[in-house]
């Protein structure tokens, strides 16, 4: 006799449908899982055998073949347990359900019991799409009940899931429920009316935000860079449903999620050390799995210390930075991650960190600036829209007594330009004025008179790429965004070009 059961693999973040068969015939005894199963997955087999054992199962004298299908698509983990239990049992004619309408997925232990897995999210909504019942552990079960619409049996014993599909042991079932979907920025967070002064470095991060530009903050050590950039979620905008739907899924197949926050309601934000690896970044690994840069999706990434990252580690980030997902290619896989978050890097202007400080003499000669600088390619700079110097804080601003601008208030200048780009681009599938391309950014960032002279001026006394105009229009359409202008204005671009040339200002005064 042949038995079928459904469960689902996952490729990145993607699922797909993987059908388990079982056949059981005389024959020698013996236990086989055929259908390119890793390791971990073909040592179901010895799961099985011992947790039949304390379910009262007998497997002797009976040659079983579980096959794994698609056979050419490589299985991993150990979540076929459940459903390669199930078809075995099925086979045995021990369990006489409709499995037609059922996905499992699950771990065995050698008792029966039935352990948490990683990766739940993706499989749940694979199970909703093809109008499927989820059956899974019970810990995975508030996690599953994110995906609206589906039913979900939460199950913790082998023996239950038998007498659940015999109709001997009903199971209440949990329905997807999103009534607690609802996002919201993190009101306990740090606070930007904690940062005195840097009033400019305060502006450059809001447009950087409002327009999901990257940014650079170049400045001497202790001046608050990092200070700034741990604050900048709390300027962020909430996640939409689907933002956090697909930000919980890439946390989900890593196995960071946590029992008691199963469904990640705020922007994730990243600060990975400069010794990180380049799998550790950008993803991989004999098992794959997301990196920083994936697990920033939708979130801020934050490179402190920019320079001092391995230069063949920060190149990777050219291709994810423009095309918002990393393609990983091993002999073994190919997976895809997403990969849409907002780098926030953060540098000293030179290897001492003192050049253009007025408090302290650098004492770095041109070649050590040089050398430093070289640490960051052209190309790579050149993707990152906004430099903003962060200069040391005077002491007048310091102690002033003066309130600061809290997060609050410009957190509602972002959301606001933030709609504004969402009805701009609502017939496209772009989101922010950072993502337009040359073609969209002639029909969107239309000029003044004034502006354009001193667009053109620029262009000519900086020698400024093709790339540079079109970047500097686009931090410019955002900054009048957020003014609330239909026209950029003059002072828009002066302040978008400002932006571009911080880096090459310190290096002319010094």
């Amino acid at each position: 006799m042949v038995s079928k059961v459904l469960s689902a693999g996952v490729s990145g973040i993607i699922p797909y449908e993987v059908t388990i068969e079982s056949g059981v015939s005389p024959g020698l005894p013996s236990f086989t899982v055929v259908g390119l199963g890793d390791t971990v997955t073909k040592e179901s087999r010895e799961r099985i055998r011992v947790a039949f054992t304390h379910c009262g199962v007998k497997l002797m004298n009976k040659k079983i073949v579980v096959n794994l299908a698609p056979a050419d698509m490589k299985k991993e983990g150990a979540h076929y347990d459940l459903p390669m239990a199930v078809s075995v049992l099925a086979a045995l004619d021990l369990v006489k359900g409709d499995l037609s309408r059922f996905l499992m997925a699950g771990e065995l232990a050698l008792d029966g019991s039935i352990r948490k897995i990683k990766g739940i999210l993706p499989l749940a909504e694979w199970a909703a799409r093809n109008s499927l019942h989820l059956i899974c552990p019970s810990e995975n079960a508030l996690e599953a009940s994110f995906v609206r619409g589906l039913k979900i049996f939460p199950v913790s014993h082998l023996g239950e899931v038998m007498g659940f599909l015999n109709g001997t042991e009903p199971i209440s079932p949990l329905t997807g429920d999103d009534g607690r979907m609802e996002t919201a920025p993190d009101e306990d967070s740090l606070d930007m009316s904690e940062v005195r002064g840097q009033a400019v470095a305060k502006r450059a991060i809001e447009v950087a935000v409002a327009g999901r530009h990257n940014i650079l903050m170049i400045g001497p050590p202790g001046t608050g860079k990092t200070m700034l950039a741990r604050r900048i979620p709390s300027i962020l905008p909430p996640m939409s449903r689907r933002e956090a739907l697909e930000v919980t899924k890439i946390y989900s197949v890593s196995g960071l999620l946590s029992e008691k926050e199963p469904l990640l309601r705020r922007r994730p934000f990243r600060a990975p050390h400069h010794t990180i690896s380049d799998v550790g970044l950008v993803g991989g690994g004999h098992h794959p799995k997301p990196g920083e840069i994936s697990l920033a999706h939708k979130g801020v990434l934050f490179l402190d210390e920019f320079p001092e990252f391995k230069k063949g580690t920060i190149e990777v980030l050219r291709q994810p930075l423009e095309s918002k997902e990393i393609h990983i290619t091993r002999a073994a896989y190919a997976v895809r991650y997403p990969a849409d978050f907002l780098l926030v890097a953060a540098m000293n202007p030179c290897p001492c960190g003192y050049l253009g400080d007025k408090a302290r003499e650098c004492r770095c000669s041109p070649s050590d600036i040089y050398r430093y600088r070289r640490r960051i390619s052209g190309p790579l700079l050149d993707r990152v829209d906004i430099q903003v110097e962060v200069p040391r804080v005077e002491y007048r601003e310091l102690k002033g007594d003066w309130r600061e601008e809290d997060s609050a208030s410009i957190r509602k200048r972002v959301s606001r330009a933030a709609a504004v780009q969402r009805e701009r681009f609502k017939k496209g599938r772009l989101s922010f004025n950072a993502e337009m391309p040359a073609s969209l950014v002639k029909k969107h960032c239309p000029l003044t008179a004034e502006a354009d002279r001193l667009l053109e001026g620029a262009v000519r006394e900086y020698a400024l790429s093709a790339r540079s105009y079109h970047r500097i229009l686009k931090v410019a359409r955002t900054i009048a965004d957020i003014d609330e202008r239909e026209r950029i204005e003059d002072v828009h671009i002066a302040e978008a070009v400002q932006h571009r040339r911080v880096m090459d200002e310190i290096l002319e005064n010094y």
